[in-house]
């Protein structure tokens, strides 16, 4: 009975040794960065951006920056708690709304009289109940919510539209696109032309050689964008977005980075490496014009889609080097 006792013991040790191994796997060592090949996107413009016109040298840096409560005075502690961190404003605000939530709200008000600008991620819905004209009435409130705006706005209509979790209201590449066509058909009947249209899909949707095929096309298209993280894999961020700016080289837009960052699980002093190399890949490609850092760790989210620099030294030091870089700040 003793030894039956310590063999239950023993296979007991060992089955919770597994579950944790699966439930919190070590990182592999991140690999060196100094040598890493980057891609270079060198189209040399001139670029039709739209409303919110490129600047001729540099790029433009912003963020998302999550706040601790989804509030006015939230979004507006958050964005001002990092600027003033980092001893500057940020040229662009990331911010997420829902399909039916509205454009032009209190903090974006704010945020654009303190001379902000803004990249609206809109999380539109099901292409083929917009092509239904289900949404028509909604669509034409945020059109106008956005007129009265005034000034020139970045619009991400459904980014990330190549995941995989998501083609169950995307449906198709050529669903997209012609939900896309019939939004902008719609701003434009509303005289909402202070939009530059933001087309960003992720970097992984490159690697499969799908995102191409969820393109609207160049008349459609003010900025081209890529959405690319050191998540579940340490890579350099050359390598990562590698297919999407060699085909973004052959267009005639300018490039923002919608969301990059780098996973907490990886170690400060990697996550310093990889983001001072990310600085050295975005002023190798001229074609970069914006970038912005997903400053967040969403909840529910696993270890490796913790982004947030805040609080960890050396990669906070290693962002506010580059933001304080002449190159970005046009």
């Amino acid at each position: 009975m003793r030894r039956a006792a310590v063999a239950v013991v023993a296979l007991a040790l060992v089955l919770a040794g597994c579950t944790k191994d699966r439930r919190d796997p070590s990182p592999p060592p991140a690999p060196d960065l100094t040598s890493a090949p980057r891609a270079v996107a060198v189209n040399p413009g001139p670029f039709e951006a739209g409303p919110f016109s490129a600047p001729g040298e540099g790029a433009y840096v912003g963020a998302w920056i999550k706040p601790d409560e989804l509030t006015h005075v939230g979004r507006l502690a958050a964005v001002g708690g990092l600027e003033a961190s980092l001893g500057r404003r940020l040229d662009f605000i990331n911010t997420y709304r829902r399909f039916d939530q509205m454009m032009g709200t209190a903090s974006d008000k704010e945020f654009l009289d303190q001379d902000a600008n803004l990249m609206i991620s809109w999380a539109t819905g099901d292409n083929r109940s917009i092509l239904a004209g289900d949404h028509d009435k909604m669509i034409r409130k945020q059109a106008r919510a956005i007129r009265r705006i005034k000034k020139p706005v970045m619009l991400r209509m459904r980014w990330e539209m190549d995941r995989p979790n998501l083609r169950a209201t995307m449906w198709s590449g050529a669903d997209y696109i012609e939900a896309w066509k019939y939004v902008r058909k719609i701003f434009k009947a509303e005289r909402t032309d202070n939009v530059s249209w933001v087309w960003c899909p992720t970097a992984e949707g490159f690697i499969r050689g799908e995102a191409p095929d969820f393109y609207p096309g160049d008349d459609q298209v003010d900025w081209t964008c890529v959405d690319v993280y050191a998540g579940a894999q340490f890579q350099p961020i050359g390598k990562l977005m590698g297919p999407f700016l060699d085909w973004a080289a052959r267009r005639p837009k300018p490039i923002v980075i919608g969301e990059f960052g780098v996973a907490k699980v990886w170690g400060s002093e990697a996550r310093a490496a990889w983001l001072l190399d990310a600085e050295r890949t975005f002023k190798a490609n001229p074609q970069i014009k914006a970038v912005a850092y997903f400053e967040s760790n969403p909840e529910r989210n696993k270890p490796n889609q913790h982004f947030q620099l805040t609080g960890d030294g050396p990669a906070f030091k290693a962002f506010h080097s580059m933001v304080k870089d002449p190159y970005f700040n046009p």
